[in-house]
Parts: structure tokens; sequence; C-alpha cells
């Protein structure tokens, strides 16, 4: 097994844990993933250099990821300046930027979800049985995808119903779960990204 840091943006057991956890899966079921959630941006820029250093001690490498776009955020957003912000943290820490890798994901986790459009066909199915899905749109490019999570919002609203409003925390891991391989995510550039900072 080769145990690999990750820190997240997200709360403990958040959505993008649950994705990320089937997705490194697939990637490479020898990876063991030690998780670190810091509940929001401000938190991971400001605290992944202690908390990344802490994981060194028993990982080979750190992942840190976040979203350009959280929701809650106010005013422009840069990913010049989270980078700087990130790394201040790191060397604030002394830790060896050489061992640690920044992920991105444009906009949000769920335009990885809407990278794959059989996954959420396949979900919505399970939802609506015996009653037929309506064509789920395919994104060639999903990064460029503006508020994704709104996207699938509108998705669920139209199949499921106006009743049934998305909740990442409760849906994004099992749509997450019906994807089978990484033919259709691995079209997004960030999880391009996120794979590559995987391999041995």
């Amino acid at each position: 097994m080769r145990k690999i840091g990750f820190i997240f943006e997200c709360g403990r057991e958040g959505p993008d844990i649950k994705v990320c956890r089937h997705l490194v899966h697939l990637i490479d079921p020898e990876i063991e993933m030690v998780t670190r959630s810091l509940d929001n941006a401000g938190n991971l820029r400001q605290y992944c250099g202690p908390t990344a250093k802490l994981l060194l001690e028993s990982c080979k490498k750190v992942l840190i990821i976040w979203d350009l776009y959280p929701p809650w955020r106010e005013g422009g957003v840069c990913l010049h300046d989270d980078r700087e912000e990130i790394f201040s943290s790191l060397r604030a820490a002394g830790v060896s930027v050489s061992k640690v890798a920044l992920v991105c994901i444009h906009e949000e986790l769920e335009s990885w979800l809407l990278a794959d459009d059989r996954a959420l066909k396949k979900f919505i199915a399970d939802k609506k049985h015996p009653h037929p899905v309506r064509r789920i749109k395919k994104y060639k490019k999903p990064d460029l995808v503006k508020n994704p999570k709104a996207v699938i919002s509108k998705i669920f609203n139209q199949e499921l119903g106006n009743s049934r409003k998305y909740i990442d925390y409760q849906d994004a891991g099992d749509i997450a779960q019906q994807i089978s391989d990484l033919i259709k995510v691995i079209k997004s550039e960030s999880f391009e990204r996120f794979y590559d900072k995987l391999k041995p």
C-alpha cells in the first residue's frame, strides 16, 4: 500500500472526500488515503502547512485539494493568489514543496461529476425507476461549465421533480459510486492533474 495524505476544504467525511475516495480507488486500489479536513478554503489556505507537516510524518506525499469557486466566497477569486497563500503556509511550517501537490478543481467538485454523464444517468435512473431518464448532456470540457452545482440541481429538478434538490454532502458520493472507469472523468483537466499527481 502507498500511503498518501489528502487535505480538503470540506468537513469531515464531506462530499469532496467521498468522491475522491472512490476515484482514488479507481486510479490505484493500492493507495491508502489519509485525509484531513479543514472545513473551508480560508482555513485550507491558512493551515495547510502544519497539516501537511503532520501528514508527511506517515505519508509519502500530500495532495491539497480545493475548489476555485466556493459559493460562499466574496469578491474575486484568483488561482495565483490561492497558490501563493498555500505555499506561504507550507514554507512557514518548514514543508518541502517537492512533497506536496496542489489540485484546484475548476470550478467545483461537481464538474468532475458532470464529466461522466453515464454515472449521473445511472444515479437518476435508480431514483426514477420505472420511469425513463431523459438525455443527460455530455460535457467535453466539464471544467468550463459555470456553476456546475447549479447545473446538477437543474437536472435533479427536471428528472426527479422540483422538490428534489441536489445536496452535495448527501448525493455527490453516491453519484461518484456510479463512475465505473476513468474514460469520461479524465476529460476534466483538473481531474487529469489529480490523476497525474497520484502516479507512483
